[in-house]
């Protein structure tokens, strides 16, 4: 078996996790080889990362981005570079799920950079490409073998298959230029320094606060965990025997399940699994398995030495010791952290770092700076920014000026939009004139005075019902923020499945079923659309009801002064009670559909025998039929129960409908002697 020795070596995304242990470990045993290391210092990196490489003479750091040409070039001829070990990524699964874009530009953009300067220059005798176990796509939950080197590439989600992509790119170099490349195809990987949007870090840090930790789906998704000193010794073993055009799998045989882990943590930490575990809504797609065949690096003499007890309690103690390493992460202990990647400039800087930067590498790569924008709670306002700031749509609705008068009562800055919402420039010239931390959309088309006005205005009620609230969401996704969006839930009807009294309600992942009116068409059109932006929080209001009874727009208002009324078991929605849960879901950064009715149902008249007896005692009412209102209405009326326990669950204090009307309406209004 042959051995390659470099001399000089650049590595890409040295101040990331796996990286930086790789970068540490070799400067640490190869004195002789001269280590460059070029970051572009994204949110998942940290100078702190290289803090044991600092002051050797072998080590030199650059800031820059592996996407400049020239920048590269000049690297590789200036610091006479022959090896490449190539890390620069991004890599989590979650993120490119709502931003796909930047990791085509990193992982294929920038390394068809890379692959293009070494062709230029031509003095590479090694490249090493970092790919990833996910390439191969799920594996079978049955199979006792894993994927092996040759096996077929069937990436799942956006970061796996512009990995792959990158993949081809590499192979594509290596054949048609005689570029030396090598790949490996990794398992996961912890230990220190690794940034808390990934599962091990963020669930220490979790139980470390005394928090829950949010397990995707069920958590029976199997993955194989090594340690990262452990994968740092299979680089150093592959870059001085690894053969050229192969490719190899760094990987581990013991698997473990999602919920395993996270008891273990809980354990660790002498916390009770039952309490501390939270399931919360799965990713778009997760694969349920990645087991690789690792016998070809065996051959070449690595082999796991870490045990998962041991690693796991090494990391453990290293993150109890350095809580602060990355700052403020309260945006990537979120269930489904989003870091949006924008224009600007955010480096983690240790103590004197700036000392050892290149001077001009960094200015060759300001170009090419990003920014981290996480739409994360704040612990407490400070004296230069407010905590939280909202931008509201929907001044002149129900809804938006009650939000308004809250956020006078909570202390919280806002400030209604100005702009359409379907003109991109106006909310664009909102967002940057504001600042928000958050947005509330109280806007839309509901009919003046009902529904039956949007069968004549369809034109109109597409304008702001979809095409606006998707150029609102858009926007907002762009500029990191989250946007809470209240819906209707007027988009289901009781059906065999759903029976009406049978107290099955429609839950928020169910596929509506009432189409009879325009406005409901275009609310279930646009919640399916928005079901494509990771930014929003829908909120589906039912028949609200406020303590205003003088309110034309109230339910209750609504049905004292019809002639004749239904008499229909619905779930609605109390404002009183639930536009503060609002705000607050907003401050946790909730996101996803949720059913916004306090739980259970009241019909028409359970609600009038209220008025009766709390507002007035000589009311009377008559009912008709569903057939016999068609008679009176354009558009049918939608009749549901919505299952409201994922409201309830997160917030338990939430009343039962009929609970809630007594208490934030008819008592507040009670015009009647108490009994």
């Amino acid at each position: 078996m042959s051995t390659f020795t470099p001399k000089n070596i650049l590595i890409t995304g040295a101040a990331g996790f796996i990286a930086s242990h790789v970068a540490n470990r070799l400067i640490r045993n190869y004195p002789e080889y001269k280590i460059v290391v070029l970051d572009k210092l994204d949110y998942c990196s940290n100078l702190k990362n290289l803090l044991p490489s600092k002051a050797s003479p072998n080590f030199k750091f650059v800031k820059g981005d592996i996407g400049s040409a020239d920048l590269v070039n000049y690297l590789l001829i200036t610091e006479n570079i022959d090896t490449i070990m190539h890390f620069a990524a991004q890599t989590h699964v979650d993120n490119s799920f709502g931003n796909s874009f930047e990791f085509t530009k990193n992982n294929i953009y920038g390394t068809h950079v890379l692959l293009e300067a070494c062709k230029n220059t031509g003095q590479i005798r090694r490249f090493i490409h970092v790919s990833t176990d996910e390439v191969y796509g799920e594996t079978d939950e049955d199979a006792v073998v894993g994927n092996h080197e040759a096996s077929q590439l069937l990436p799942t989600n956006p970061y796996s298959a512009t990995k792959a992509g990158a993949e081809m790119l590499v192979m594509a170099y290596g054949r048609s230029y005689g570029l030396p490349v090598i790949t490996t195809r990794g398992n996961n990987v912890y230990g220190p320094n690794q940034f808390p949007e990934k599962l091990i870090p963020k669930f220490i840090l979790l139980a470390m606060r005394g928090k829950s930790l949010p397990i995707h789906g069920d958590g029976s998704n199997v993955r194989s965990y090594l340690y990262c000193e452990d994968v740092a010794e299979a680089f150093e073993v592959i870059l001085h025997k690894g053969e050229v055009g192969h490719v190899y799998n760094i990987g581990t045989k013991k698997e473990r399940r999602v919920i395993d882990v996270a008891k273990d943590i809980c354990n660790l930490f002498s916390m009770d699994t039952d309490k501390s575990i939270q399931f919360v809504e799965n990713r778009p797609f997760n694969d349920q398995r990645y087991f690789l065949d690792d016998q070809k690096l065996k051959n070449l003499g690595w082999s796991e030495r870490t045990t998962w007890e041991e690693g796991l309690k090494k990391t453990i103690e290293w993150y109890t010791s350095n809580p602060n390493w990355w700052g403020d992460v309260s945006g990537a202990l979120l269930p489904h952290p989003r870091m949006l990647m924008m224009p600007g400039g955010i480096e983690r800087h240790s103590d004197g770092a700036e000392k050892y930067e290149s001077g001009k590498s960094e200015s060759a790569a300001n170009s090419n700076q990003t920014k981290m924008v996480v739409p994360s709670p704040k612990t407490g306002p400070s004296p230069q920014k407010p905590a939280f700031k909202f931008l509201i749509y929907g001044r002149t609705g129900w809804i938006g000026g009650l939000l308004g008068k809250l956020c006078e009562k909570q202390g919280i800055p806002y400030e209604y939009g100005k702009g359409r919402l379907q003109d991109r420039s106006s909310l664009l010239a909102d967002i940057l004139a504001v600042k928000p931390t958050h947005v509330f959309n109280a806007a839309g088309v509901t009919g003046r005075p009902n529904v039956d006005w949007c069968e004549s205005h369809k034109t109109e009620t597409i304008r702001t019902n979809v095409a606006g609230t998707l150029t609102l969401a858009d926007v907002c996704r762009e500029h990191g923020l989250l946007v809470v969006n209240f819906a209707t839930g007027c988009i289901f009807e009781y059906d065999a499945a759903h029976p009406e009294g049978s107290g099955i309600g429609f839950k928020e992942e169910d596929k509506p079923n009432f189409t009879g009116s325009f406005y409901s068409k275009t609310k279930a059109m646009v919640e399916e659309l928005l079901k494509e932006y990771d930014n929003v929080c829908t909120l589906r209001v039912r028949m609200p009801i406020s303590s205003d009874l003088n309110n034309p727009r109230n339910f209750i208002t609504k049905i004292t002064r019809y002639n004749k009324v239904v008499n229909i078991p619905n779930s609605m929605t109390i404002l009183d009670e639930l536009l503060p849960i609002s705000i607050e879901m907003a401050k946790r950064n909730l996101r996803g559909i949720w059913n916004f009715t306090n739980p259970g149902v009241v019909s028409h008249n359970e609600i009038l025998e209220m008025y009766k007896k709390y507002i007035d005692p000589d009311f009377k009412w008559t009912n008709f039929t569903l057939e016999e209102q068609a008679k009176v209405i354009i558009a049918p009326r939608s009749n549901n129960e919505l299952d409201a326990s994922k409201l309830k669950k997160e917030f338990p204090e939430l009343l039962s409908i009929k609970e809630s009307l007594i208490k934030n309406v008819f008592e507040l209004n009670r015009k009647t002697p108490v009994a």
